[in-house]
């Protein structure tokens, strides 16, 4: 597929975009609001150098804040602009960078938007996280000699043969790009192969694994675990980002630890979109069990389940447990980050649908810091083994903290090829 063909589909498909947005808008009001913004109408910053750092969601928007903080310290006189595409990933750039990052949404990958935007913001660089490479915006940055840097770069083998179906599209822009920084070998091989000139190509292991636990955060979550676990010391069990479909599994998993455990633990379920933390609920009332809110302060001493319905503290809560299952696994949609409860020295609990995360769940399963569930009884059988053998739960967590720990680094390789792109 050409460019133009690309192009032509994309101004086709157009209305069918907007109708999607306003139908997701029935849901979460942040799909109705500043849709200028995404057809380039953003306010000028004519006279500021800018640094565009671009981060599709919820996920790119979390391993994006080491970069960003680690980018502020080193170029102080430059403005940083994050930009992103859902609202729940605006609201995460806001929560966690507040006034210190411009932001807006991107420019939908169309000529007339994007030159508005590239008028308007007039970056020295792009800095894209991960996997968010769309035609038409680097083409326009290679046009103005805007250099284009994909950090932390991903690629699973599925992702690779679909570009492979339209090469002719995909390999001019990655011929566009000024440098690929990506997690693994393997990840940069398939860009290579894609058309990617490989003197552009650089590794830089995942820069996940440089989070930053300072001590308010670990102060928050031992206040969360001491106030969840109550007088009687329970054991939390948390399962984090999980996806519809997921929560089902879930919850017939927690049925038959209730059966089977005389205490059983507490269940700390954190669904991935807000726009689910009622349907949800209703999913637990309607299995019978207790359910207490985290967004009301509820009590958690008489309750099965404790619904974490809230925005931005999941890295707390994975300090706050004692096991984490990772959501997004049990489900076709690739997983999320297991590195997170890695770095708290927690056991980690998965599905078996792990290609956003191949490279760190094999370093987990390989250190035997991470268990994979294929469904509700596996789910509850390594759940129950765990919940009986603290030294086992310990001895995990210890392997997935070494992990975390002999991985770092990531974050200073793709500093320096930002850096030499920038001269």
């Amino acid at each position: 597929m050409s460019r133009l063909i690309y192009l032509v589909l994309f101004y086709l498909l157009l209305p069918m975009i907007l109708l999607r947005l306003l139908f997701r808008g029935l849901k979460s009001s942040g799909y109705r609001s500043r849709w200028a913004e995404r057809f380039g109408l953003v306010a000028s910053t004519a006279g500021k150098r800018t640094i565009w750092l671009h981060a599709v969601s919820v996920g790119e928007t979390l391993a994006a804040v080491p970069l960003v903080r680690a980018l502020q310290e080193q170029y102080p006189h430059h403005r940083l602009l994050v930009t992103c595409m859902t609202p729940t990933g605006s609201e995460r750039i806001q929560a966690a960078f507040g006034n210190s990052v411009d932001h807006c949404y991107a420019p939908y990958d169309m000529p007339d938007a994007l030159a508005r935007f590239l008028r308007r913001v007039n970056p020295e660089i792009l800095i894209i996280m991960e996997t968010e490479l769309w035609p038409n915006t680097i083409a326009a940055c290679h046009r103005r000699n805007i250099p284009v840097v994909l950090a932390n770069g991903r690629l699973s083998q599925k992702s690779a043969q679909g570009y492979g179906r339209i090469k002719s599209l995909v390999s001019p822009m990655l011929q566009s790009m000024t440098a690929v920084v990506a997690q693994h070998a393997d990840d940069g091989a398939r860009f290579v192969d894609l058309g990617l000139p490989e003197l552009r190509l650089s590794i830089s292991g995942n820069i996940k694994f440089d989070l930053d636990l300072d001590a308010p955060l670990k102060q928050y979550a031992q206040q969360l675990g001491t106030q969840w676990r109550g007088a009687d010391g329970r054991v939390i069990w948390l399962a984090a980002s999980t996806h519809r479909g997921e929560d089902e599994i879930i919850l017939q998993a927690m049925s038959q630890i209730k059966a089977c455990i005389e205490e059983p633990p507490l269940l700390v379920l954190v669904p991935r979109h807000p726009e689910r933390f009622d349907q949800v609920a209703e999913l637990c009332s309607s299995a019978g069990f207790t359910l207490a809110r985290h967004s009301n302060a509820d009590a958690t001493g008489e309750a099965d389940i404790l619904l974490g319905d809230t925005m931005g503290e999941l890295m707390a809560f994975y300090g706050a447990c004692d096991i984490a299952f990772v959501g997004g696994s049990l489900v076709p949609s690739g997983g999320h980050n297991m590195i997170e409860p890695a770095a708290w020295g927690v056991p980690i609990l998965a599905g078996p649908h792990l290609f956003n995360f191949a490279e760190a769940s094999r370093l987990l399963l390989e250190a035997e810091a991470m268990q994979v569930c294929d469904n509700a009884d596996t789910l509850a059988q390594q759940c129950i083994a765990l919940l009986n053998n603290r030294q086992q739960r310990q001895a995990m967590g210890s392997a997935g903290f070494k992990v975390a720990e002999a991985n770092r680094g990531g974050l200073e390789r793709l500093l320096a090829v930002i850096a030499n792109s920038l001269k």
